[in-house]
């Protein structure tokens, strides 16, 4: 990673946040932007006029612009797989013939929403979302975000392989009235087929007649998908380029654009477009995504922060943390940068948070007093999502700013020093004007931008995860030669829990 940018960076003095508004009064027009519905508030964080010229720099030494270009030209910029990471085609933003591609498999996906909106499968009530990883985290986010606006389904989505998960996921469905969808990219993931098994069985012992007839299965491996008895005609797949943690976009979104409707999940795609085109095309200086990464970078190699805190303030947004806690450590926690060499710092911080103002009242007290400095960002909505008294959306507001706010002041005590806060404390805030399909589309567009910017200027490469195969061989060769060639620690295990 190149060292003259870095080093002036750290070279440069730790801003006071308790004064910044003051030694700098344009602080405001400078770090507040805003794109589409979407307001994001950097000026309570550290990032300072200097500190951005300083990280321009480093964006131009890292090559932003050559490597943001490729990704929309389909090129291979996941390297040590040698593909293209299409995850913005599905929007319409990319190579043409992907973006081409996509429409095509978004037509037919909506072809088969509206067969099965006419009865073509018989009456469906319900629809088992059988996943694992980006596979479920996406549709089960955007279904929870958005079911006030009308879900027409029961939607169940099952990722854990405990059998616990998938009894209450189909816990009160009727197998004769269910759908079950099958998102898997390979179609080989041994928790989603063990999953999707015990369903089919279900709907047998539930005197369904022809149960494959009731599956649809989301793959970008579609032989494998017919041999394990789905039919062709109810197989939607997706581009082989479009990466499982960026997948709801593709047919891995048909739990939400069935139970949503089509027009929702439209407008949710093009939520995503407009935040495609605005890190596209805007100049580096006002790239939000862009300027989030430097944040990010600033806190995790200068102030040695490992976490990043994230508070939704809105209930609809519940899911986020956990959504973002895939996005950006299996895309970025990685230690070797795009030629195989060490990295020379921290990668990815640890994602973290929960739900306003619940988490007020369980971690906060670290973050106020704690000895472990954690960024955090607050995310809030102008609109409410429920009709009840308007004095609950103004206290959830009220709190969300008065922590922020708080963070940064501070509070001198020299005579108690246990009710003293030491302020400081960095916080961004983004407000949505609401929870709507396009606000969301966006809001998540700007996240894997985000992670994509923080990979640049780490020079790694985001779009592989090779870190989670280890564990997945070792279960494998459990499996086969149970407590054989292992430590004593896990052959203890194996032979107590599992009698081998």
């Amino acid at each position: 990673m190149p060292s003259t940018a870095l080093a002036a960076i750290a070279a440069l003095p730790i801003a006071d946040l308790k004064s910044i508004f003051t030694t700098d009064p344009d602080r405001l027009s400078k770090l507040v932007l805003s794109q589409g519905p979407i307001r994001f508030d950097w000026s309570k964080t550290h990032l300072t006029d200097e500190l951005m010229v300083h990280y321009l720099d480093l964006a131009q030494d890292q090559g932003f612009a050559t490597r943001r270009d490729a990704l929309f030209a389909g090129e291979a910029v996941n390297n040590t797989e040698g593909r293209a990471a299409e995850h913005t085609a599905e929007r319409g933003e990319g190579n043409a013939d992907s973006v081409a591609q996509a429409k095509a498999l978004h037509n037919r996906m909506r072809a088969l929403i509206d067969a099965i909106e006419a009865g073509a499968l018989g009456e469906i009530r319900h629809i088992l979302h059988i996943g694992i990883g980006g596979s479920a985290l996406g549709p089960k986010l955007i279904v929870d975000a958005l079911d006030g606006d009308g879900v027409r389904y029961d939607v169940g989505i099952v990722s854990n392989v405990d059998g616990t998960a998938l009894e209450r996921a189909i816990e009160g469905f009727d197998p004769h009235t269910t759908l079950i969808a099958i998102a898997s990219k390979t179609f080989t993931t041994s928790e989603t087929l063990l999953n999707a098994a015990s369903a089919i069985n279900w709907m047998v012992e539930g005197g369904v007649e022809d149960p494959y007839g009731r599956v649809i299965a989301l793959t970008a491996a579609p032989d494998k998908a017919i041999e394990w008895g789905v039919d062709e005609t109810r197989i939607l797949p997706f581009a082989e380029s479009v990466g499982g943690r960026y997948s709801l976009w593709s047919s891995i979104g048909f739990p939400a654009a069935l139970a949503l409707g089509w027009d929702a999940f439209e407008s949710l795609l093009e939520g995503a477009a407009e935040m495609d085109r605005h890190f596209r095309l805007s100049a580096p200086n006002e790239n939000i995504p862009l300027i989030a990464a430097f944040v990010d970078q600033y806190y995790s190699r200068v102030m040695h922060c490992q976490t990043r805190a994230l508070f939704a303030y809105d209930e609809r947004l519940a899911l986020l943390p956990s959504y973002l806690q895939q996005l950006e450590m299996e895309s970025n926690g990685k230690a070797v940068q795009l030629d195989g060499s060490p990295v020379d710092g921290p990668t990815a911080a640890i994602t973290w948070g929960g739900v306003g103002t619940d988490a007020q009242h369980a971690v906060f007290q670290l973050l106020h007093q704690g000895t472990i400095l954690s960024p955090v960002e607050f995310i809030a909505s102008i609109e409410p999502g429920h009709a009840l008294d308007p004095a609950h959306h103004r206290a959830l507001l009220v709190n969300c700013f008065a922590q922020g706010a708080a963070l940064m002041r501070g509070k001198d005590n020299d005579a108690d020093p246990a009710r003293a806060y030491p302020g400081n404390r960095p916080s961004t805030t983004i407000l949505l004007e609401d929870v709507t399909p396009h606000a969301l589309g966006a809001l998540i567009a700007f996240y894997e931008h985000r992670t994509f910017a923080n990979a640049v200027l780490m020079g790694i490469n985001p779009f592989d995860q090779f870190g989670v195969e280890l564990g997945k061989e070792i279960a494998k060769s459990i499996e086969a030669d149970g407590a054989k060639g292992f430590d004593p620690s896990t052959m203890a295990l194996i032979e107590l829990a599992l009698g081998e």
